[in-house]
């Protein structure tokens, strides 16, 4: 089994198939590597190198009970990064990923990166503030998080339709697919979903977007209820210096599976410009 150790002795599980240009993979919250298994297998058979690791306290990875911020976070993805000694990366993140994305950037330069793609991101700065007032409501927040607390399965089970865009056009996912992605995020560390969300929705990016170097594609579905377009991908897309803004259609948070040939195309096109 493939792993590596980060700077506090943690092992982190990844995997690594094909050759060719360097594609990683970083997961949405609470979600393992496995939620890009139809990326990878499918732009590995295109010529492209694909690499998904598992963010600690997630999938096969060690819970540490700690680290679940975003400067760790993204020092994890360099020890990544530097472990296979890839260059001439694109990296590619969603939702909460989009956070260690642009924290790797900010904490570690882009010697290694060639392009990103942020997809159904949730930057730039989800929590409402004075200075943010399209943000969430933090009683909004408070709630989710107290019946994580609480009954954290339950919470999964009533927002997986939304997730999958249920009664959207073209939005057709088997209830295998469900439950394949609810048992991924039950097997994450209850700290690290409440960790995680945490640092997801108190951390803004704002002036850390604006110093992005590199070409970036945002990806977003237009019913994204998760983190709706006005407040997050569109945003984020006008704050990056060099970025190409795509808004799909009738599509939810969870576009990667819905959308799942169109997104790999994309993919494909933008590593291979």
């Amino acid at each position: 089994m493939p792993y590596m150790e980060t700077k506090d002795a943690a092992r982190l599980y990844y995997k690594d198939w094909g050759s060719g240009r360097p594609v990683v993979f970083i997961s949405g919250w609470a979600l393992s590597s496995e939620m890009w298994n139809y990326q990878m297998a499918d732009l590995c058979a295109r010529g492209l190198r694909c690499i998904a690791y598992d963010r600690r306290g997630h999938g096969r990875s060690d819970d540490p009970g700690q680290g679940y911020h975003y400067d760790t976070l993204a020092d994890d993805l360099a020890m990544l990064l530097e472990h296979l000694d890839l260059r001439g990366v694109m990296l590619v993140a969603h939702s909460m990923g989009g956070g260690e994305l642009v924290r790797y950037l900010s904490r570690h330069g882009s010697e290694r990166i060639a392009r990103c793609v942020l997809i159904g991101t949730a930057l730039p700065f989800p929590l409402g503030t004075e200075d943010n007032p399209g943000g969430f409501d933090s009683s909004l927040i408070e709630k989710n998080r107290a019946m994580w607390k609480k009954d954290f399965p339950r919470w999964l089970q009533e927002n997986a339709a939304p997730y999958f865009g249920d009664g959207l056009p073209g939005c057709s996912v088997s209830p295998e697919m469900t439950e394949w992605t609810k048992s991924d995020m039950l097997r994450t560390s209850h700290k690290a979903v409440l960790d995680c969300n945490l640092t997801l929705v108190e951390t803004d990016f704002r002036p850390e977007l604006r110093n992005i170097p590199l070409p970036v594609l945002v990806l977003h579905g237009d019913s994204d209820r998760s983190f709706p377009v006005a407040m997050s991908g569109r945003i984020a897309a006008q704050l990056l210096p060099h970025s190409r803004f795509i808004l799909y259609g009738n599509a939810p948070h969870g576009l990667y599976i819905t959308h799942m040939e169109r997104i790999n195309n994309d993919l494909l096109a933008f590593a291979t410009e």
